[in-house]
């Protein structure tokens, strides 16, 4: 490798370094001030330890530390001809040698030899690429050939691991979701956010309002543009809003909440209650009620109402028209329900299901066909509870005291009475009351006896307590007899919200009652029209009813068939409602648009 001026070809030890050291400071004492012109004396103070390269003095001060190289330094970098270079002659003295530069002669003839060899600098590779590169853009456009992004074999020298190409998450498109599963739990609080302002949807004029209502009476419905500019001088927004927060309900006291009512003794404390103490206005009301419900029911029957609620003190029912639902015919789910409630049902002669608990047992019967084939195949089991609950389901029939007979000992053990043994063996049945697996489906005709045990029921009203008297809550979509019109109260305030570290001003709109499924699909239809199908809404549940999304399996495909174009509900609102929920026993919680595609979480 060939020297140049001020280039060091290895470092060395430290003893190395030492001795070198030791050996100049006795030549520089040795010679003096007989040195080259520009030299300074040298103390071992000034000299920097362990320095591999060869010692420069200070040109700009006297007595200041030496400039150590820096070894990672480039030649071709760091060579300047204007400088002189202080060298070390072979009997240590120091001489002061001025670097020239190289003529344009040497210059050619050091870049032919350089070529000659092979050999080429860092430079001269990058200038050469660079060139290459250009040429190839130059003829292939970047869209069209993937080759650019390959390497020719002859300029890389090593191999080098490619990673593979990878799609952006950007360049998929999201699926676009222009509906939310149907939700047949009520609501008792709706809350929508949006950064367009809502305070359109409050504060309506009295022609708006008397538009809005005589709209809901007639259902007729006002056809809107995609996306509007100015919600707030829409009228027809405006007025299809009101329309929305319209329903019907029976019995209607304005001093009164009636809805929820279950759990709802704190709301009914302290509140006039004549009814309580007068067996004869009881007596008013349940006929009437009566005469209400069955209003409803011959509503139902003829598709003129698409479905109503019952809501009592203990318990909730939902009758749905044939044809929502996925059902083909007039369906009914009512929850909690207790034991008691069960067997008078089946006194009466109501046929009737358990959506879940048939659901947990055929998941059950499953899992056991599949531990015979594991037993089969000499596989270990590992349901071993699930078979000891059989056990104890066949141990129930004979009294579980069958194995005392074997030993021949049955005479000498007292064996319990048959009541215990029936407690024990409705044990479960009675362990699912109050929770959602014990709602049940009646279908079909017997949703008429239901309606009859429902009326004659004296268990539906309470017979004591805050709402002792009290007949069960209707409420419904349309108006029936004996109803009385109510209204979803709407409020609308702007909040500051920070985003990052700024505050971002964000509009709000409160719903409060008790939301229907179908008020729900209209109020969130009208917003993406007025919110340019950006907005998120948070979903208050009444937690008894989250259970009414539950649906059997096999009555897919069955439902849609029927005309319910009669029913009073938006043409959108029953093409949704019309289809199975696939929610299960869960409930809505939070929707949100994002460039009109729906997001929901259960």
């Amino acid at each position: 490798m060939s020297q140049h001026p001020g280039y060091s070809p290895s470092f060395k030890l430290p003893a190395e370094i030492m001795r070198m050291r030791r050996k100049r400071a006795r030549s520089s004492t040795g010679s003096g001030s007989a040195g080259s012109p520009g030299q300074s004396d040298l103390s071992p103070a000034s000299v920097r330890t362990f320095s591999p390269g060869p010692l420069f003095y200070s040109q700009t001060q006297q007595g200041c530390g030496i400039k150590r190289r820096n070894p990672f330094a480039n030649i071709e970098n760091t060579y300047s001809p204007k400088k002189k270079l202080i060298m070390y002659n072979d009997a240590g003295n120091a001489e002061a040698a001025e670097v020239r530069k190289p003529s344009e002669e040497e210059e050619e003839e050091a870049t032919e030899r350089r070529k000659a060899r092979g050999d080429r600098t860092f430079r001269d590779r990058l200038m050469q690429a660079d060139r290459r590169e250009h040429q190839d853009s130059s003829k292939i456009p970047f869209s069209e050939d993937d080759s650019l992004f390959e390497e020719e074999e002859e300029d890389v020298k090593s191999p080098i691991m490619k990673s593979p190409r990878v799609v952006a998450p950007a360049s998929i498109a999201p699926p676009v979701c222009i509906e939310y599963p149907s939700d047949w739990s009520l609501k008792t609080r709706l809350l929508f956010t949006s950064l367009l302002p809502l305070s359109w949807a409050e504060h309506p004029r009295a022609q708006e309002e008397a538009l809005g209502l005589s709209q809901h009476c007639r259902s007729q419905f006002s056809s809107l543009p995609h996306s509007i500019q100015d919600p707030k001088s829409c009228s027809e927004l405006r007025c299809s809003f009101q329309q929305s927060l319209a329903y019907w309900q029976y019995p209607s006291f304005p001093w009164v909440p009636l809805f929820p009512r279950i759990n709802a003794e704190r709301s009914f404390a302290g509140r006039s209650a004549p009814w309580a103490q007068d067996a004869s206005l009881q007596q008013s009301l349940m006929s009437d009620w009566s005469v209400s419900l069955s209003s409803l029911y011959s509503l139902l029957k003829a598709r003129l109402c698409p479905y109503f609620y019952l809501c009592s003190y203990q318990f909730t029912v939902l009758f749905r028209a044939a044809g929502l639902g996925g059902s083909g015919s007039i369906s009914a789910l009512i929850s909690p329900t207790t034991r008691g409630l069960r067997e008078a049902m089946k006194a009466e002669g109501i046929e009737f299901s358990c959506p879940l608990v048939e659901e947990k047992r055929k998941s059950r019967e499953h899992k056991g066909d599949e531990l015979e084939k594991s037993q089969e195949c000499g596989e270990p089991t590992e349901d071993d509870d699930d078979r000891g609950d059989e056990g104890d389901d066949n141990d129930d029939e004979d009294g579980g005291f069958s194995w005392l007979k074997e030993m021949g000992v049955q005479d000498q053990i007292k064996k319990p009475d048959r009541i215990i043994l029936q407690m024990r063996k409705d044990g479960r049945a009675v362990s699912l009351d109050h929770k959602p697996e014990s709602v049940v489906r009646v279908e079909a005709s017997h949703t008429f006896t239901l309606i009859n045990f429902l009326i004659n029921c004296k268990g539906l009203v309470a017979a004591a307590g805050s709402q002792a008297g009290l007949p069960p809550t209707l409420l419904a979509p349309v108006a029936f007899r004996g109803a009385a019109m109510h209204m979803l109260k709407a409020r609308s305030v702007n909040v500051k919200s920070q985003v990052g570290c700024a505050y971002q001003n964000i509009s709000s709109l409160e719903v409060t009652g008790p939301v229907l499924p179908s008020a729900l699909h209209a109020i969130t239809t009208l917003l993406k029209t007025a919110q340019k199908g950006n907005f998120s809404a948070t979903l208050y549940t009444h937690t008894p009813t989250a259970v009414m999304n539950t649906h059997v399996a096999e009555e897919q495909g069955s439902g849609g068939s029927a005309d319910l174009s009669s029913c009073g509900l938006h043409p959108a609102s029953i093409r949704q409602l019309q289809q199975p929920s696939s929610l299960g026993k869960t409930a809505l919680t939070h929707i949100s648009m994002t460039d009109y595609s729906y997001t929901w979480k259960n």
